[in-house]
C-alpha cells in the first residue's frame, strides 16, 4: 500500500479524505440494498452485492485501492446495463462509479485502516 500511495494525507486533506470515503461508502451502501429486488437478474445482484462490499471497505478504509477499482467496475457495468435496458437511473451509477475511481486514485487518507496498516511506521529512539 506505501507504494501505492507516497503520503497518506492528515489535516484538512485527511478529513476530506474521509468525507469523501464516508459519502462514497454510504451512497453504495444503501443504492445496492434499495435496487436489489426479488424479479432482479442474478448478474445485477452480484454486482450490487460487489458495489455494497467496496462501499463498506471504503467507509472505514480498508484495502481502499481494490475496494475502489471493484466498486467502480461494478458500477460502471451498472451504469452500461442501466443505459442499454432503459430501466432504473444509470446517472447515480455513474456518479458513483467515478467517485470509487477518484478514492482509488487519491487514496485513503490519515484516517483509515489502511494508513495504520500500511503507513510510515514512527520509531522512537529515545528509549535508548
Amino acid at each position: 500500500m506505501q507504494r501505492l500511495f507516497s503520503t497518506f494525507a492528515d489535516g484538512w486533506p485527511g478529513l476530506g479524505l474521509l468525507v469523501l470515503r464516508l459519502l462514497t461508502g454510504v451512497t453504495l451502501i444503501y443504492s445496492g440494498i434499495s435496487s436489489i429486488h426479488e424479479e432482479s437478474p442474478p448478474l445485477f445482484v452480484t454486482l450490487q452485492t460487489v458495489g455494497i462490499a467496496g462501499g463498506m471497505a471504503l467507509c472505514v478504509g480498508l484495502f481502499t485501492p481494490v475496494a475502489g477499482v471493484l466498486a467502480a467496475l461494478a458500477k460502471a457495468w451498472i451504469t452500461i446495463w442501466r443505459f442499454s435496458s432503459h430501466t432504473g437511473d444509470p446517472w447515480m451509477a455513474l456518479t458513483q462509479s467515478i467517485l470509487a475511481a477518484v478514492l482509488t486514485m487519491i487514496g485513503p487518507g490519515a484516517w483509515s485502516i489502511d494508513a495504520r496498516r500500511f503507513g510510515r511506521k514512527h520509531i522512537d529512539l529515545s528509549d535508548r
